[in-house]
């Protein structure tokens, strides 16, 4: 099919424009001048005066619509990634907590099976583990009796049974065995990023230079300034400022971190150095009150309220409910420019996992993965490989 939308301002790398996009064979064939002519062929898609942007990205994302990606049932991957396509999402890295290893490798097998699912309409780009080598004392919503130091014989087992679909492991640089785990994720092409963790700046300087090159969930799960014998000693949040080139991911949902934090994040960080997240559970897309984390076999329950998971005693949140336009509505209601809050919903979480794909930019030969939304970021319309959704 070929289309041609009109009547849009196209989002690109030169900010906003008044252009019309050609689709042909599922990629982006050119943006030209509205005035120029085209062939008949071309179904005119009128986007009615709104924004036209890549299709987003979420790469930490555990569910939505009622699954979460533990469940290794054969209609999970189909439900949550609608529950998102339908708000924008085109592409995910779905996110696996952290599990007995029976159950991850399950859950992988999931995975695998999956991305030669026909019916699912979603990009699904790698496969992001979050855990379980990560800190007890930074556990958050992850059951502590499921953290464990660095296994070698396991996670070489995970990463095989994962047939090179794992793209990103979440891990705390802290706990014994990182730095031999870092050494291996690397030569098997998987981005590492700190999570969940107890670690100082020096350590996390130190993570660096093994190839942890992103912070998960900033804010969330992580050491900040603490006291050693009165003196103060910066964290994984200090050192994520500290390092100009660690990239960053925050859930910018407006509960785990409020406006004024997401502009101060956006102050102080290049704005080429955030990814924007939901970070969401299966509740994700739905009207529910109560909620659980992770698999039906292991559950964890949540109540869901004032738009977020809690944990049942309120003491903590428990993943987010976010889908993607929220985000990027909330990151231009911080201040930030729309077109750089897009880019941190599509561009930067491909290049900052590393991703050789086509996505992320409206520019010829991309994927005609696109969304259509209005001022108030309220999605019109979605393509996916360009097929209207």
């Amino acid at each position: 099919m070929k289309y041609r939308i009109s009547g849009g301002m196209p989002i690109t790398e030169k900010g906003i424009e008044k252009k019309d996009l050609l689709i042909k064979d599922g990629r982006i064939e050119a943006l030209i001048d509205p005035s120029v002519p085209v062939s008949p062929e071309y179904k005119a898609l009128d986007a009615a005066g709104c924004y036209v942007s890549a299709g987003f990205v979420d790469i930490h994302q555990h569910g939505g619509g009622g699954s979460d990606y533990m469940d290794c049932a054969p209609d999970t991957y189909l439900s949550a990634t609608e529950a998102h396509l339908r708000h924008g999402t085109t592409s995910v890295m779905p996110t696996l907590l952290s599990a007995g290893s029976d159950a991850l490798l399950g859950a992988i097998k999931s995975y695998v099976a999956a991305v030669q699912d026909k019916r699912i309409r979603t990009n699904l780009i790698g496969l992001h583990i979050e855990g379980p080598y990560i800190s007890a004392e930074q556990a958050g919503a992850q059951k502590k009796e499921n953290i464990r130091v660095y296994d070698e014989t396991e996670y070489k087992a995970i990463v095989k049974a994962g047939e090179g679909y794992i793209k990103r492991w979440s891990v705390a640089p802290e706990v014994e065995g990182a730095e031999r785990f870092a050494a291996f994720a690397r030569e098997q092409g998987i981005a590492l990023s700190i999570a969940h963790s107890n670690a100082d700046l020096e350590t996390v300087q130190r993570a660096y230079d093994w190839g942890f090159h992103h912070v998960t969930h900033l804010y969330s799960g992580m050491s900040s300034i603490t006291r050693r014998g009165g003196f103060r000693v910066p964290g994984v949040l200090e050192a994520a400022y500290y390092l100009d080139d660690m990239n960053v991911e925050i859930i910018a949902d407006g509960c785990h971190l409020p406006l004024s934090l997401l502009a101060y994040v956006a102050k102080f960080k290049d704005h080429s150095r955030i990814a924007l997240i939901t970070d969401a559970m299966r509740a994700a897309g739905q009207d529910v009150a109560q909620s659980f984390l992770g698999s039906a076999e292991d559950p964890l329950p949540v109540i869901v309220e004032d738009g977020v998971a809690k944990m049942e005693d309120r003491t903590a949140f428990a993943g987010s409910v976010a889908t993607a336009d929220r985000l990027v509505r909330n990151m231009v209601k911080s201040g930030v420019p729309l077109s750089e809050a897009v880019r941190m919903m599509t561009v930067n979480p491909i290049k900052m996992m590393g991703l050789d794909l086509k996505k992320g930019e409206l520019k010829p030969g991309y994927d005609a993965d696109i969304c259509v939304f209005d001022a108030d970021i309220s999605i019109k319309a979605v393509l996916c490989g360009g097929k209207m959704i």
